[in-house]
């Protein structure tokens, strides 16, 4: 497995332009199984995940021409939906969480989709049951293998449109939902859908293609099946995730960064969460511009005083993907904040990773975590640890930039899955990383 060496407390200063939408390309690049028609997606992340989408959507029969970095056209107009039920479809949609959001096209179009079940991050249980449940409210047969944790739905008549609760606003599931009530019969209208600005540009791009989805946006979508859709060419934004970790790498290493074109309008409360955290951001244009904090950045506390807790939500509210980020930025923070994760029961275990380098931190239960930042008065320690899950992966790289010392950081295969190049694009900031 590969490693990262890390030479810590370097003041890094330049510009980073943040690669496409991780979660944005994931539900993107399944919706191409909708349509015969070519569809050409624009900034498409470089990253491990990914790819192997792209590899698996190749060996379903989609035809695939890369027009340049980030630029590929697909064409599913000779899908081979017998390698759904092939040995080596098993293995491959297994190892890979996105692999879940084939199934809603492939039902829609074919009347039928199969999935192993799915691998990813080992961040907790990560539940199924609002995928299957929409897709059996809309008319989907589904069985469930338990010796081999293999999924099905069918449905060789097609799918009728109806009004749905989901039991939670999952993003990957609404848009599963989504693509599978494009094309079925009548109108399907979903409450309590996510409403991620990625799940919009789902939508949109939906809509392009023929689609008739109204309500984006919001947490109520309608939408009006179709017999068909068509092509489209569609660019994916910023990721978001990554450029909230960029954020808490200025802060952390106290460096003057500009990341560039970060759409701002799709940031949500993301600038102004790192803001509570005392870390002073400027909106220049589209570009976000990160001062040095040579004075270091204070902690926020709640209108009476009380300590500030920043907790995860559905959108608008904070992604749980950048709690891991906040949590190593207030190790250096002046004073103190109470990171409270609910969605995932395992994502907090990496703090003993920086507790090790030093930081103050009391892990509460698996959901609870209060950190007591040093003020920059103690450095954190060069340490030698492994990457747990993309965002812990990327924390913990964070954290080593900003130690005193070398660190090592193992497993770094689960940091590629998540951020592209992302040694090169440090070093041309002036960080000191090699992989090894």
């Amino acid at each position: 497995m590969g490693t990262f060496k890390i030479e810590g407390g370097i003041r890094l200063k330049g510009e980073i332009s943040p690669q496409g939408a991780k979660n944005e390309a994931l539900q993107i690049l399944c919706a191409v199984l909708l349509t015969p028609e070519k569809v050409t997606i624009n900034n498409i992340p470089d990253i491990i995940d990914v790819n192997k989408l792209i590899t698996l959507l190749g060996n379903l029969g989609v035809k695939i021409q890369k027009n340049g970095p980030g630029s590929i056209t697909f064409q599913a107009d000779e899908v081979n939906v017998g390698y759904l039920e092939t040995e080596a479809f098993k293995k491959e949609g297994g190892s890979l969480r996105g692999s879940i959001m084939i199934v809603g096209p492939l039902l829609a179009r074919f009347g039928k989709g199969y999935i192993p079940k799915p691998g990813g991050d080992k961040i907790g249980r990560r539940r199924l049951d609002t995928h299957f449940e929409g897709f059996i409210n809309l008319g989907a047969a589904f069985r469930y293998n338990r010796e081999d944790h293999f999924y099905g739905v069918e449905a060789p008549n097609g799918l009728t449109g109806t009004y749905m609760l989901l039991d939670e606003a999952s993003v990957t599931g609404t848009a599963n939902i989504v693509m599978a009530a494009v094309l079925a019969k009548g109108t399907t209208t979903i409450y309590n859908a996510a409403c991620e600005p990625y799940l919009q540009q789902l939508c949109k791009m939906l809509n392009s293609m023929g689609a008739n989805i109204s309500g984006v946006g919001s947490n109520m979508l309608t939408i009006e099946g179709v017999n068909q859709l068509g092509g489209c060419e569609h660019r994916i934004l910023p990721d978001m995730i990554e450029i909230g970790s960029w954020i808490g790498l200025a802060a952390m290493t106290r460096s003057e960064i500009t990341i560039k074109n970060v759409s701002w309008d799709n940031l949500g409360v993301i600038p102004n969460t790192f803001r509570k955290l005392g870390i002073t951001l400027e909106r220049r244009g589209d570009d976000i511009y990160i001062p040095e904090h040579k004075d270091g950045y204070e902690i926020k506390t709640d209108i009476d005083g009380s300590i500030l807790t920043i907790a995860d939500a559905p959108w608008p509210g904070f992604t749980p993907d950048l709690l891991s980020i906040v949590l190593v930025v207030a190790t250096q923070a002046n004073g103190d904040v109470l990171i409270h994760q609910k969605m995932f029961e395992s994502r907090l275990f990496f703090v003993d990773k920086l507790i090790d380098m030093g930081a103050k931190i009391m892990l509460c239960d698996p959901h609870r975590a209060v950190v007591m930042g040093h003020n920059f008065k103690s450095q954190l320690k060069a340490t030698t640890m492994s990457s747990p899950d993309i965002r812990a992966g990327i924390s913990l790289l964070i954290a080593a930039l900003s130690a005193k010392g070398t660190s090592t950081i193992q497993n770094i295969e689960q940091i590629d899955r998540g951020y592209e190049r992302i040694d090169e694009r440090l070093r041309a900031l002036g960080a000191n990383i090699v992989r090894v």
